[in-house]
């Protein structure tokens, strides 16, 4: 009987060893594996969110046509203090309702 707990205790001491040994490669191979995935992965990118566009505002009498554009004008440059609008969308808006 004491040769056949030796060699369950034995069998149990080298069974656990090696779960432990094989766990600790384990995680240093994925902790290799991530660093390698990290220096090869291009950097992250926040993504912007889309453009809101807004309804153009009805078209004004022929005696409102100055107040119209500056009404617009400061609509615009709202959305562009919000945020809606980028400062390249906001000068091509604004251009194209100077030119009007």
């Amino acid at each position: 009987m004491p040769g056949l707990l030796r060699g369950v205790a034995r069998t149990a001491v080298v069974a656990g060893t090696a779960t432990a040994v094989s766990n600790r490669v384990s995680r240093r191979q994925a902790g290799r594996w991530a660093e390698q995935d990290a220096q090869q992965a291009p950097p992250q990118q926040a993504y912007e969110s889309q453009p809101v566009y807004q309804t153009p505002p009805p078209a004004a009498a022929p005696g409102d046509d100055m107040s119209s554009k500056i009404a617009q004008l400061k609509d615009l440059g709202e959305l562009k203090s919000q945020g809606v609008l980028t400062e390249a969308e906001f000068e091509a808006q604004k251009a194209r309702l100077l030119a009007s």
